[in-house]
């Protein structure tokens, strides 16, 4: 599966395209949930989901994160994360704990 061979293309405005999609979806989970994230830590969201269109899309994997490195990671985070996840429909559980840390650091301004 790691292999570079196996994996799909897809063209930087499809993955723009995906990516904007789903910050649009942030934005909405952001303003229900009143968290306001500065310019900077929206920028590096933005990234991190680009990034997270881009493996969708491309079927890219992770490399390998430890679970241990997110239990201070607060429920709320973690689902607001996994429904983030959610919308791109095959990306791993893993992707949500990465995602869960923006959505922490946001939370605390």
């Amino acid at each position: 599966m790691n292999n570079i061979a196996e994996q799909k293309s897809a063209s930087d405005a499809e993955i723009a395209a995906l990516a904007e999609r789903v910050m649009k979806q942030i934005e909405a989970l952001f303003t229900a949930e009143a968290i306001y994230p500065n310019a900077v830590q929206q920028q590096m969201l933005a990234s991190h989901v680009r990034a997270m269109a881009l493996r969708s899309l491309t079927d890219e994997p992770l490399p390998e994160v430890e679970a241990e490195l997110f239990e201070d990671i607060s429920p709320e985070s973690m689902r607001l994360a996994q429904q983030v996840v959610d919308l791109f429909g095959n990306l791993p559980r893993e992707e949500a704990w990465l995602l869960s840390v923006h959505f922490e650091v946001a939370k605390a301004n």
